[in-house]
């Protein structure tokens, strides 16, 4: 996963010596070396914008489409960010002072380009919110303003940040430049800490120290927010594998001397988490049920559909459920959860003994099993009276059968992603048929449990020639002597 730049630094006023050094909370800033005689082309250098990865789907918000007249950029912390962000030209100044004999200011100020900085002046805080639209890209505050409703006497015995904090609230996306004293260098430091990008001295402010300080504050703002985007982004997407990996199952097989394996693969890009679902219980007659099953569709609507039949599976299946009856209340569930009267689910479901040597097994719309013998070829398990898919037919049944298996054997349950995947470049499937053969070589090369599971996964992927736009899951029983 890409890793987020470093933060530009942007501190000129400690740069010109105006101010002592000082670190936000958020860490030290990165210093950059003078330009040897060159200042102009040093400033150019050094307000260009960070490299920020593109490739972190889950860490870029959906771009939206600057208002008409806005100057690129003017969106900034609401949408994507480019690789190469370019820098913001015409950039708007709004300043927050009220000073009755006018701005001790430079008035003319330009930006790296010579372009002129534009500037809207507001004196308190009711007027900079309505003059604070998307095309002001940085706000300059008195830190002397009075906060709202209070006079400068009762100001001086509140929070000295509340007129910072109130602009901080207000204007979440813009960048921030705190003007103060100074003598008052600790409230400045302080501001900076509380989230503004740079504090300036009022009494030792010029044109160009304000430019540079504007360009600065406004790309450190970009890099701030794209930062914060890719670790919003990073800490959901590791939530949902944490949500995705904690729905997989943990198979219940205390007591039962069946060797477990299983392997998954889901269709969607970058999900831990499809459609196909599957179970392995053993109850406490000593019987282990095994289940594997298709919700039709691949994406999150469907994994969470699988994710309920199969919590529904486990808990009907301990409470004593078997065959006909079980599937039928499935379709139940199956009907009340699902969106659209369309979706359906196909499924298998084994029981095997207790003494290991034979099984039921219920088929709904999903191919049979695979079962191993040692001495006899690997073959799939009857699919006489196979029922329909859950979710297709009303008052649909579905008959029980009964099969030997043995006293030695391996039975695999799988989903239709691992049969439906092309054969070469054309429009041939592997199919149920091709898949036993290649069982069967992989058996006589000595795979077993999860090396044959991760095998079989793999060669069916080659065999399609890349990934597999299906869900996979396989489920592998062994009963060893």
């Amino acid at each position: 996963m890409p890793v987020p730049v470093p933060r530009q630094r942007a501190i000129p006023a400690v740069e010109s010596g105006q101010a002592p050094a000082s670190q936000t909370a958020e860490g030290p800033s990165r210093e950059v070396a003078p330009h040897k005689n060159d200042t102009a082309e040093r400033d150019a250098r050094r307000t260009r914008p960070a490299t920020t990865p593109t490739d972190l789907t889950a860490a870029t918000s959906t771009p939206h489409p600057a208002p008409a007249g806005s100057a690129p950029g003017a969106r900034d912390g609401f949408g994507a960010v480019p690789a190469h962000p370019p820098a913001v030209t015409h950039l708007t100044l709004l300043l927050i002072e009220d000073d009755p004999g006018g701005s001790p200011l430079v008035p003319e100020l330009v930006d790296s380009a010579g372009n002129p900085i534009r500037v809207r002046r507001a004196r308190n805080l009711t007027e900079a919110a309505r003059l604070l639209t998307d095309d002001v890209h940085c706000i300059l505050l008195d830190l002397a303003l009075p906060a709202p409703n209070r006079s400068r006497d009762a100001e001086a015995d509140a929070d000295e940040l509340s007129v910072l904090k109130h602009v901080l609230e207000l204007a979440p996306r813009h960048a921030v430049l705190a003007l103060t004293t100074s003598n008052d260098a600790e409230r400045g430091t302080e501001a900076v800490r509380v989230g503004a990008q740079d504090y300036l001295f009022r009494d030792e402010l010029d044109g160009r120290l304000l430019s540079r300080a504007i360009r600065y504050a406004v790309e450190r703002k970009r890099s701030d927010s794209a930062e914060r985007r890719l670790a919003e982004g990073r800490l959901r997407a590791q939530e949902n594998a944490r949500l995705e990996r904690g729905l997989l199952p943990t198979p219940l097989l205390e007591g039962s001397n069946l060797r477990f394996a299983a392997r998954y693969r889901p269709g969607r890009s970058r999900a831990l988490l499809g459609g196909d679902f599957y179970d392995t219980v053993r109850t406490p007659d000593g019987t282990v049920h095994a289940m594997i099953g298709d919700v039709c569709g691949h994406g999150p609507d469907e994994a969470a559909l699988g994710v309920e039949l199969r919590i529904a599976w486990r808990a009907l299946t301990l409470a004593g459920l078997c065959g006909d009856e079980l599937l039928g209340t499935l379709q139940e569930v199956l009907e009340h959860e699902r969106d659209d009267d369309e979706i359906f689910a196909t499924l298998c479901t084994v029981d095997i003994a207790p003494d290991g040597r034979r099984a039921g097994l219920c088929l709904a719309g999903h191919p049979s099993p695979l079962i191993a013998r040692p001495g006899r070829p690997a073959k799939l398990l009857p699919q006489d009276n196979n029922g329909p898919a859950l979710g297709l037919l009303r008052g649909a049944r579905w008959p029980r059968l009964q099969v030997e298996l043995g006293a030695e054997w391996s039975l695999m349950l799988y989903t239709d992603g691992l049969i439906e995947g092309r054969v070469g470049d054309g429009s041939a499937r592997l199919g149920q048929d091709g898949m036993v053969e290649m069982i069967r070589r992989q058996l006589a090369e000595g795979l077993t449990g999860e090396r044959l599971l991760r095998a079989a996964v793999s060669e069916v992927r080659d065999l399609n020639g890349g990934e597999l736009t299906d869900d996979v899951a396989v489920v592998l029983l062994d009963r060893l002597p």
